[in-house]
C-alpha cells in the first residue's frame, strides 16, 4: 500500500499531476456536451470509469473518433458497456465508446463477420495497428442503449494504452466543453466512534451531525463532544450549470487541527481499485438505506492507491484539555469548493446510546485465513477477503447456510462447500449452490468433486443447494408459423429462465447458424434479415436455449419470405 505522510507531501504536491494533452482530442458527439454521469462517480461495486454523455434521450446519434488512431479492441457483451469500440491513439492513450447501438461501415462488417465466424453474440476482438486505421472525426458508430445502460447515452472514457489505467476526461481539456460555476453540495455529515471505549455526543453508534449554512457559503457543524478515536464521513454530490444531474465530486480533503489527514481526487485509477469503493463508503449504511457515505478515515488500512493519508489513516484521537477543529474541503474539477468546519471537544460524558447488539457467534480477523464448518456445510475466507475485522454470524439450519448478511462487503472471492450424497447422479447434474434473497434465487457457478458441491462467492447471505429441472421459456410476440414475413425486417423472440439462468442460445435458419442479438433489459433476441441468411420462399427456423445446468428448450417454426418487395 502506498500511504504517505502529509508533511512530506506538502513540501512538494499533495496530488501529483501528469501533463495531459489539452487540445488533442475532439468531442465524440456533434451535440453540446451534457453529462448524466462523471468520472469517479460512486456506483455499485465500482467507481465510474468515464463520462456518461447525454444523447437527447434517444439512440442513433453519430459517434465520432476523437483523434487519429486504430481500432484496437471491440467487445460485444450483454451486460457492462454492451457494444464497445476501443481506439488506440499514437500519443499513448485509448478512447472507449460504450453502449453503442451499432458500429458503422468497415467496423460493423468486421463485427458481423466475427459473430458468424465464432457463432456467438458475445465476442471480443483485439486488432493490430495496421488492421483498421481511423481518422479524427471519422464516423465510427451510432449511440445506443446496450449492455447495462439504464437509458440511451454514450459511455466515453480514456485509458492509458500501456497500463489500462482509466483517466478523467476533464484532464484532456474536456472541462472547456461544460460550464460549472456551482459549488458541490454537502448533504450529510457523520461521525463514527471507532472503538468500544469511545463515545460521541453520548453515543457509541455513528451519528449524523447538523450543519448550519454560513453567510460565506461554508457550513458550520454542531459541536462534537467525544473521547478517544473518531472518524468522519460525508454524503456529497455536484451539479454543473447545464446537465442538472447529481454527479460525483472531484476532490475531498480533510484537516485535523490544520493538518491534512485524509484526501483523494479522481484523476486516474486502475481496475484493481474499483471494488475498494466498498471500503471507502459506509457499506452497511448503503445496503440498508441506499445512501453512500464516504468515510474520511480507514479503520483498517486498505489499498486504494489514490487516497493520501497521514500516519493515523484519517482517524482523529480526541484528548483531554484540548479543543480541536476538523475541517473538510470538497471541490469539483473547476475549483468550486465548499467548506465544513466541525468543532470538537473532549468530554467523558456517559453513553446514552449503546452499541448495536451483535448477533454473531464467530470473530473474523481480516488479515488471516478463516474456515468455518457445521454439519455438511463449510466456508473458507482467505486472508484479505474483508476490509475490517468483524463479528460473523454463521449457522446451518434446515439445509440452508446462514452466512451473516450483505451488510459486510467482501473484496475477494470466498469458497462455499456443501456435501450431499443423497442425490442420484442424474439429479446432481441439475443442482447448483444458490444465494437465497427473499423469493429470489441467484445462480452461482458450481462444480462438483465426488459428493461435494463447491462455489466461489463474493456476497454474504443465505446459501443452499438448488435443483433446477425446469427448462427455459421461449415465446414469440407475433405468431410466425406459416406466415409470410416479407414486410418485416426482423424475427424477435423472448427467452427467460426462472432459476439457474440462461447459459446459451443459438438460432438456425435452414440449418445455418444465424445471429440473434440479445437485449438483457427486455429479454428479447432479435435476428435481422439483412444478414442475408434468409431464403426466398420457405424457411425453417430453429432456436435452442440452454440454462446453466443443461436444461434446454427448442423452438421451431416454418415461415415464408420474399426478398422481392
Amino acid at each position: 500500500m502506498r500511504f504517505f505522510l502529509f508533511y512530506i507531501l506538502f513540501s512538494c504536491s499533495l496530488f501529483a499531476q501528469t501533463d495531459y494533452p489539452k487540445d488533442y482530442f475532439s468531442p465524440p458527439l456533434a451535440i453540446p456536451m451534457q453529462l448524466s454521469g462523471n468520472f469517479g462517480e460512486l456506483r455499485p461495486n465500482h467507481f465510474h470509469a468515464g463520462f456518461d454523455l447525454k444523447t437527447m434521450q434517444r439512440e442513433g446519434l453519430s459517434v465520432y473518433a476523437v483523434a487519429d488512431g486504430y481500432v484496437s479492441r471491440i467487445k460485444i457483451s450483454t451486460f457492462g458497456n454492451g457494444k464497445t469500440v476501443y481506439i488506440a491513439h499514437p500519443n499513448g492513450y485509448t478512447s472507449v465508446y460504450g453502449h453503442l447501438q451499432k458500429a458503422t461501415d468497415l467496423i460493423e462488417a468486421y463485427i458481423k463477420n466475427t459473430h458468424y465466424k465464432e457463432q456467438s453474440f458475445e465476442i471480443e476482438m483485439f486488432l493490430k495497428p495496421n488492421e483498421m486505421p481511423i481518422k479524427k472525426g471519422q464516423l465510427i458508430a451510432l449511440s445506443g442503449n446496450t449492455g447495462a445502460s439504464e437509458g440511451p447515452h454514450l459511455h466515453f472514457e480514456f485509458r492509458d494504452t500501456r497500463t489500462e489505467n482509466i483517466i478523467n476526461p476533464m484532464l484532456f481539456g474536456f472541462d472547456k466543453k461544460v460550464k460549472d460555476t456551482k459549488k458541490p453540495t454537502i448533504s450529510g455529515l457523520y461521525v463514527y466512534p471507532l472503538d468500544i471505549k469511545t463515545t460521541v455526543n453520548q453515543s457509541k453508534r455513528p451519528l449524523m451531525i447538523n450543519l448550519s449554512l454560513q453567510k460565506d457559503g461554508s457550513y458550520l457543524a454542531d459541536k462534537v463532544v467525544a473521547n478517544g478515536k473518531i472518524g468522519f464521513g460525508i454524503t456529497t454530490f455536484d451539479y454543473d450549470d447545464v446537465s442538472f444531474n447529481k454527479n460525483g465530486v472531484y476532490k475531498v480533503q480533510s484537516f485535523f487541527n490544520g493538518t491534512p489527514n485524509f484526501g483523494y481526487q479522481f484523476d486516474t485509477y486502475s481496475f484493481e481499485d474499483m471494488r475498494y469503493i466498498n471500503a471507502l463508503i459506509d457499506y452497511s449504511k448503503y445496503k440498508k438505506t441506499q445512501q453512500r457515505v464516504q468515510k474520511l478515515f480507514m479503520k483498517t488500512p486498505y489499498g486504494l492507491k489514490f487516497i493520501v493519508t497521514d500516519e493515523n489513516y484519517g482517524v482523529a484521537t480526541i484528548l483531554p484539555n484540548l479543543s480541536s477543529l476538523y475541517r473538510i474541503e470538497v471541490s469539483d474539477f473547476y475549483g468550486n469548493t465548499v467548506l465544513v468546519s466541525v468543532p470538537v471537544q473532549y468530554d467523558l460524558l456517559p453513553a446514552i446510546i449503546e452499541p448495536e447488539p451483535l448477533v454473531s457467534n464467530y470473530f473474523i480477523k481480516a488479515n488471516k485465513d478463516s474456515n468455518f464448518a457445521k454439519e455438511n456445510m463449510s466456508v473458507f475466507f482467505p486472508a484479505g477477503t474483508f476490509y475490517d475485522d468483524f463479528n460473523l454470524n454463521f449457522d446451518v439450519k434446515n439445509d440452508t447456510l446462514y452466512l451473516h448478511d450483505d451488510t459486510v462487503p467482501a473484496h475477494t472471492n470466498f469458497t462455499i462447500t456443501i456435501d450431499d450424497s443423497t442425490y442420484t447422479e442424474a439429479q446432481r447434474e441439475k443442482i447448483f449452490i444458490g444465494r437465497i434473497e427473499g423469493n429470489k434465487t441467484n445462480y452461482n457457478s458450481t462444480y462438483r468433486k465426488e459428493n461435494s458441491f463447491i462455489t466461489k462467492a463474493k456476497i454474504l447471505g443465505k446459501y443452499a443447494l438448488v435443483q433446477d429441472t425446469v427448462a427455459p421459456k421461449i415465446s414469440v410476440t407475433k405468431p410466425i408459423e406459416g406466415k409470410w414475413l416479407t414486410n418485416v425486417n426482423t424475427i424477435q423472440l423472448t427467452i427467460s429462465d426462472e432459476l439457474s439462468g440462461i447459459k446459451s442460445y443459438n438460432g438456425f435458419l435452414n440449418g445455418k447458424w444465424i445471429l440473434f442479438e440479445y437485449d438483457n433489459k427486455t429479454k428479447k433476441i432479435i435476428h435481422n434479415f439483412s444478414d442475408g441468411i434468409v431464403s426466398e420462399g420457405a424457411n425453417d427456423l430453429k432456436v435452442v436455449v440452454t440454462d446453466n445446468v443443461g436444461n434446454s428448450t427448442i423452438f421451431e417454426a416454418h415461415f415464408f419470405r420474399s426478398q422481392k418487395k
